[in-house]
């Protein structure tokens, strides 16, 4: 079903839709940025710095377990507050919470306490969030069939950030230590700063706020036409669900032993902060494309490709010689790639499956799916690797992978009538 485009009539004293729209986007955009670089520290360091707390490399996946659980719970405050009052509230809530937690991670290492680290990474987690969820405020006065690309057009603005944090790792590192604190800490102190920024952003320049905005609008779309077919969430939700789930699983659990298996071969943090910024890039700079090959061969099609790609991303880092960055990079730069499908795909189905009275509200919830797959990828990524090895690991990801273009596909057939 082709949807008409979201083009009601503004009021004759305020801006144009479209005006609005790419307003939001490019405060979207700046806000992307600064919060990519807060990201960086749980990413790169977060990991390591437990082991080194804690003395027990088996438990280098509980920092990610952590923070993606303190995500989980973040994105139903974040979804319930959006739907209520609007996307800037909740998202600058979130940021805020997690420049809190990155704060208490240096206050943490620097008293060598473990407990205040968990507490601390799981506030932590709430800058993930918002990071995450300010995607579906770039759809909100999107036409329906422009979604994926509004909504690959914020994923892409992180990855400036995303990019130049693990980078800073070293010179962050030697500020910290100027300040007579542990070296780790150098990206919890540029996270804090960054996700302080990136709320101040959202609070004084997003106006009107989008999700505010499109529910005043008049219902031009057939999706908010009541009508039964739209009085539930149809099958395409399971599906968008299904694919946002595995690809943040795979992702993470792959991603977060890949510094500690290099680190275990020699290298330093330069090296494994070379290859996460080379796989931040990558989740993040193909959006683009993703949203467009959405927009035209359909969610079907991309959830497949999803699933292959993944598959691919996993193997090649089973294979990878432990001695090579390159052989390690092309294959974190793959598994980069491989989510960046799966989210975008994923989110278009999720948003184009819900109705705009309870968008924001499923969105969160869908987000804390994600979120508890992020969790159970990186506090189970370790012990695997503990029990087994790191390419075992990889293999069992790529695996999983694969058993999501079977779910879309199935349940495509099954609910052929929604347009999704």
């Amino acid at each position: 079903m082709t949807h008409p485009a979201l083009t009601p009539s503004p009021p004759t004293d305020g801006p144009s839709i479209s005006a609005v729209q790419k307003r939001t986007l490019t405060v979207l955009l700046v806000s992307q940025v600064l919060s990519g670089l807060g990201l960086a520290a749980g990413v790169t360091v977060a990991g390591l710095l437990a082991g080194q707390m804690l003395h027990d490399t088996s438990l280098s996946g509980l920092p990610i377990a952590l923070l993606t659980a303190g995500s989980a719970g973040a994105a139903v405050v974040i979804g319930r507050v959006s739907q209520r009052l609007g996307r800037r509230p909740g998202l600058a809530a979130g940021y805020l919470t997690g420049a809190l937690g990155g704060a208490g991670v240096v206050a943490a290492a620097a008293l060598g306490s473990p407990v205040l680290l968990f507490v601390s990474l799981f506030l932590y987690g709430a800058g993930t969030a918002s990071n995450l969820q300010a995607r579906y405020a770039g759809a909100d006065l999107a036409a329906p069939h422009q979604r994926a690309r509004a909504t690959s057009t914020v994923i892409v603005a992180t990855t400036a950030g995303g990019i130049a944090g693990p980078l800073l790792a070293t010179p962050a590192g030697h500020l910290a230590t100027a300040f007579h604190l542990p070296e780790l800490t150098g990206l919890f102190l540029l996270s804090t700063v960054a996700f302080t920024l990136a709320a101040l952003t959202l609070l004084l320049r997003l106006r009107p706020d989008p999700l505010v905005l499109a529910r005043d609008l008049p219902a031009t779309s057939d999706e908010d036409t009541p009508a039964p077919a739209s009085s539930r969430p149809g099958p395409g939700l399971l599906v968008g669900v299904v694919v946002l789930v595995v690809s943040q699983l795979v992702m993470v659990a792959v991603m977060t032993m890949t510094p500690i298996h290099m680190h275990a071969h020699g290298f330093g943090t330069a090296a494994s902060g070379l290859v996460i910024a080379l796989h931040t890039g990558s989740m993040y700079l193909p959006s683009p494309l993703a949203g467009r090959l959405v927009d035209r061969f359909g969610a079907t099609t991309m959830s497949v490709v999803t699933a292959g790609t993944l598959f691919s991303a996993g193997v090649a880092a089973a294979l990878a010689p432990s001695h090579s960055v390159t052989s390690i990079a092309l294959a974190l730069v793959l598994l980069g790639v491989g989510w960046s499908f799966g989210l975008v795909t994923g989110t278009a189905i999720v948003t184009n499956s819900t109705r705009l009275a309870t968008r924001a509200k499923v969105q969160g919830l869908v987000d804390v799916a994600i979120a508890v797959a992020g969790a159970v990828g990186g506090l189970a990524s370790g012990i695997v690797v503990a029990i087994t090895s790191y390419p075992i690991l990889a293999v069992l990801c790529g695996v999983l992978a694969i058993v999501a273009a079977p779910a879309a596909i199935g349940a495509a057939r099954k609910g052929s009538a929604r347009s999704w």
